[in-house]
């Protein structure tokens, strides 16, 4: 549904897009990941239609968004990083607005489906200005929504919110992402964890990576890593671990646990449970242990710094 080939976008000589490609799939939530400026929001605003490119191509759905850019937009709900809201208005007058502004053929019934998604049919006779930033963020959601677009586009949508605020945005998001193509930014890595099919991390312009959260750990880690916690005395316990075949590391982070490391494919964890009944311990607790999205972002924009560094 999202196709990006060798995009970029200059600012006079700041050039905030190198050459980035990817492809958001149909319902599917693509997590697009960074820190401010590394050009998640500059991405955004070509697929939306706002900015053009300077160079490469974008396409919604099959439509280049610069040839094409009317039925772009007809495809598209964009929500924005600051959501545009005429706080004297009722929310349903506001999305009725909004409705006729795209010429939709039945206007009210647009309006009251897309509340109905986003859960604000209670709210619908309540005037914007007086709702919580969360109930619109909600507002801003719905709009996106009226034309039952193809694609969702969303900036940054919990930014400034409470994190009772946050869990219900990242519900309606996870409800919506059910039946629509999903390009969420962010930078709060915890968020993209929890709500996307798959991570694109972006730095300085380029892309540093893309693949599932649990891959990106699997392919950084090169290795696995597993927690145990046993009733006990664990020191006999870490040394019998350590004369595995295949077992690369072994420490005790604190007293009766054990966290040890094996090359991928050789599952070890049922020997090593063995080993500890065969020793009277009590198996309290085993668990894999893998890099937090914080650790891979960390690693993954430190290695392009360093690289670019040298080049």
């Amino acid at each position: 549904m999202i196709r990006v080939t060798n995009l970029t976008k200059n600012y006079g000589s700041r050039r905030a897009l190198d050459g980035i490609s990817f492809e958001a799939r149909q319902g599917e939530i693509l997590g697009f990941l960074g820190p401010n400026g590394a050009g998640k929001t500059t991405t955004m605003r070509i697929l939306t239609g706002y900015l053009p490119p300077s160079s490469g191509e974008a396409s919604i759905a099959g439509f280049d968004v610069v040839s094409h850019s009317l039925d772009v937009r007809k495809r598209v709900g964009y929500l924005p990083e600051t959501v545009p809201l005429y706080t004297d208005m009722t929310v349903f007058d506001y999305l009725k607005f909004m409705a006729d502004l795209r010429h939709l053929p039945k206007p009210q019934t647009a309006v009251q489906e897309s509340l109905e998604k986003v859960g604000l049919l209670e709210r619908a006779q309540g005037y914007i200005g007086n709702l919580s930033k969360g109930m619109r963020q909600r507002v801003g959601l719905a709009q996106a929504l009226l034309h039952r677009p193809e694609v969702l586009i969303l900036d940054e949508p919990t930014i400034g919110l409470d994190p009772a605020q946050i869990i219900e945005v990242r519900n309606v998001i996870r409800e919506v992402g059910k039946e629509h193509t999903v390009l969420l930014s962010t930078h709060i890595l915890s968020e993209a964890k929890q709500l996307c099919d798959r991570v694109l991390i972006i730095n300085k312009g380029k892309i540093a990576a893309e693949d599932t959260p649990e891959n990106l750990q699997a392919r950084l880690t090169g290795a696995e890593r597993v927690f145990i916690k046993v009733k006990g005395e664990a020191e006999d316990l870490a040394q019998q671990i350590l004369s595995l075949a295949g077992v690369q590391q072994v420490h005790q982070p604190a007293e009766g646990e054990i966290e040890f490391q094996f090359a991928p494919g050789n599952d070890l964890r049922p020997e090593v449970a063995r080993l500890a009944v065969q020793m009277n311990l009590g198996l309290l607790e085993m668990r894999p242990v893998s890099l937090s999205l914080e650790e891979i972002f960390l690693q993954l924009t430190s290695e392009e710094t360093s690289q670019a560094a040298k080049e």
